[in-house]
């Protein structure tokens, strides 16, 4: 890599976005192949040259090539549905009720937020759980969509084993739901970036188990109420609210 292009990764990093996204920021707007290993390498290195990269991604201490006999420890989930398989309206969002959903980790992995945000119109669901288990997952997403099960065609998730109880939400929400392929956070770039701007609320510092459910509307609330110039300066919520007045009438 080239000194303007290091540069380049590191100005990136340093605004906490992930090696995946980054390397698929660079092969879509700059047309670059860097790939995500290449810019974990990198982090790894500065470490050991005293540097603090590696401080800002979200697994910190931990590097990231957790694999055995060249396997990824990661997406061993049962009868798990390939993004691959998502129907195209899913992904040229033509069409309001696809999901994307991940968790947010709490300070030395105290507590966790649950986040799930529409892809067209950015409305946004959160609730606290105490733990990653796919059991206290499950039970929040569900609690989370059932209020909106009229617009709930599909839900895209990562890898996690907090989703291995996919086949339970998909029943009780009448969806179907698709696995992001390992490492690719960049194919479910809206929730990490929704992510990100709860980070605002709730930073890495925050121990999550010590949130109150009114804390985390309040932010929600505040993320679902805000003028998007990307949605014509209008809000989440109120796009979200005419789409369903529109289809119930």
């Amino acid at each position: 890599m080239t000194l303007t292009m290091i540069a380049l990764i590191e100005s990136k990093l340093r605004q906490e976005w992930s090696p995946e996204q980054i390397s698929g920021w660079l092969l879509d707007d700059l047309e670059l192949l860097i790939s995500h290993e290449t810019i974990y390498l990198h982090v790894w290195s500065d470490k050991r040259s005293n540097g603090d990269l590696y401080t800002y991604l979200r697994r910190q201490g931990k590097k990231y090539d957790k694999r055995r006999n060249g396997k990824s420890t990661r997406g061993h989930i049962k009868n798990r549905v390939s993004i691959d398989d998502r129907p195209e309206a899913v992904d040229n969002k033509s069409r309001i009720g696809d999901w994307e959903i991940d968790t947010m980790i709490g300070k030395g992995h105290r507590g966790a937020l649950v986040t799930i945000v529409e892809r067209v119109t950015k409305f946004t669901l959160s609730a606290q759980v105490d733990n990653k288990s796919a059991a206290a997952v499950t039970k929040a997403t569900i609690s989370l969509l059932k209020p909106f099960k009229d617009v709930v065609h599909s839900i895209t998730a990562d890898n996690g084993k907090e989703f291995a109880y996919h086949a339970e939400i998909s029943k009780a929400l009448s969806t179907d739901i698709y696995f992001a392929h390992p490492y690719s956070s960049w194919e479910r770039g809206l929730n990490e970036n929704t992510n990100g701007l709860l980070r605002q609320y709730f930073p890495k510092s925050t121990n999550l188990k010590l949130v109150s459910k009114a804390e985390v509307d309040r932010a929600v609330n505040r993320l679902n109420t805000r003028p998007r110039k990307d949605l014509g300066f209008k809000t989440p919520g109120q796009l979200m609210g005419d789409y369903r007045a529109a289809i119930a009438a």
